[in-house]
């Protein structure tokens, strides 16, 4: 059998309370209904809940354990999840309450999802009597099915299956993706929903409604884990239909924050600046934008790789920019998508080559490197070596122009242990800042 080494814990919602948490990262504010018992897990996933400004008023309290799985990860692969719950139904009382807090809660809030996890909260009859508040008030419902009647959800504005749960509920199999889609369109109608937003993996988004149908193709993204994309999904839709976006607009976006959360391990909920950077790429950037402290550096950092991107360090003094200059950038853009390019500060530049560098200042030095095309974002460091800022951006790839071997790179063991390389390019012969400053001092002054 595996035997793991245990390196860390985390804790996070799931299933409803991960619908809440996503909306809770988008900006919404979101009250959250369903069931949990009397228990320490329980009282973790209040803390968490709460923690996130997410108001758990409707959440009322079962004899029944509160549902939790636990996941062993090794090499950001799902190995083994535990279940830990009861296969009994909530009580009659409870249930009951619960219907009445979530028919009272449709009152105060713009719009109702009903994350249907098929774990005893969402009965056809709080369904109904939910959609029927709802509707008289105007307020959308959606609805993320995990039974195979869609019945139970007549009425609701909007109902998100994948492919695997539409197959379910029309009986078509999924691979026989025209008629499957036929028979959604004809759940649709007979149900009284008003749109069918089924997602389709790595085949996008299909809208189907009255008229034509709308597709949202997915774009190309590196996966490591699926859990919980769903349920960014149709948060997402809600918070589009919230904000008054049509179904179009909402459906891209929801796609969009899919693809970012898809490039994380676990269930992760989506971020408001992760969808916000992915929609202004850094390229719309000037150049004086692209200077970045260590701290915005490391936020940025962050949001390109949430949204799929693979990042590249270089470093160097660039004082007196060359070809030689140019052409390691350039190479070092071929080696990924975003590239970071590590600047030392004049004192650092002082200390290490002497009093007479730099002949440029870090200000003007980082400003034009800023407004070269290959480099995305520029951050001075004021030490000999890059190593604390490797340790803080931890990059996928570290990038060496000259004699170097990558044992000898500065940082090597810090990109290595988190599964990165390291690439040693060749210099261009004959350029360097030293040959550059020597012609100079050689001509002497001019005028």
């Amino acid at each position: 059998m595996p035997v793991l080494r245990h390196a860390q814990r985390y804790e996070r919602p799931g299933g409803a309370a991960n619908v809440a948490m996503n909306l809770a990262g988008l900006g919404c504010k979101v009250v959250l209904g369903g069931f949990w018992g009397r228990d320490a897990e329980c009282n973790e996933l209040r803390a968490t809940l709460e923690k996130a400004g997410i108001d758990t008023v409707g959440v009322v309290s079962t004899t029944l354990p509160t549902v939790s799985k636990t996941r062993i990860i090794g090499r950001n692969q799902q190995l083994l999840r535990l279940d830990i719950e009861s296969r009994e139904k909530p009580s009659a009382e409870e249930a009951a309450e619960l219907e009445k807090t979530a028919v009272a809660l449709v009152e105060k809030v713009n719009v109702v999802v009903l994350s249907d996890y098929a774990k005893g909260a969402l009965t056809t009859s709080l369904c109904e009597a939910v959609i029927r508040a709802a509707r008289r008030r105007g307020v959308p419902v959606l609805a993320d099915p995990k039974t195979p009647d869609f019945s139970k959800y007549s009425g609701a504005t909007c109902v998100c299956p994948n492919l695997n749960e539409l197959s379910v509920a029309t009986g078509v199999p999924q691979h026989e993706l025209p008629a499957l889609i036929d028979a959604g369109g004809e759940q649709r109608r007979e149900h009284d929903i008003e749109y069918l937003v089924v997602t389709m993996s790595e085949k996008g988004i299909r809208v189907l409604r009255d008229g034509p149908s709308f597709h949202s193709p997915a774009r190309a993204r590196e996966v490591f884990d699926v859990s919980g994309a769903g349920d960014t999904v149709i948060a997402m839709l809600a918070a589009g239909f919230a904000g008054g976006l049509n179904i179009e607009r909402s459906v891209e976006l929801a796609n969009l924050a899919a693809g970012i959360v898809v490039g994380k391990v676990g269930t992760v909920p989506i971020a408001g600046h992760e969808l916000v950077s992915l929609l202004t790429p850094s390229m719309g950037l000037s150049g004086a934008d692209k200077v970045l402290d260590r701290h915005r550096m490391a936020q940025r950092v962050a949001e390109w790789r949430a949204g799929g991107e693979s990042i590249v360090f270089t470093n160097g003094c660039f004082d007196l920019l060359h070809v030689g200059h140019v052409t390691l950038l350039e190479d070092c853009r071929r080696f990924g998508t975003k590239l970071v390019l590590g600047l030392n500060t004049d004192a650092s530049i002082s200390r290490l080559k002497g009093p007479s560098r730099p002949v440029v200042g870090q200000n003007e030095r980082a400003r034009v490197m800023a407004a070269l095309a290959a480099v995305d974002a520029v951050v001075l460091f004021d030490e000999d070596t890059p190593l604390e800022v490797i340790q803080e951006l931890q990059p996928d790839v570290l990038v060496k122009g000259g004699d170097y071997s990558v044992e000898t790179v500065v940082g090597h063991e810090v990109v290595a242990a988190r599964g990165g390389r390291v690439e040693i390019v060749p210099t261009v012969e004959g350029f360097s800042t030293t040959n550059i400053v020597r012609k100079l001092s050689a001509q002497g002054p001019t005028c």
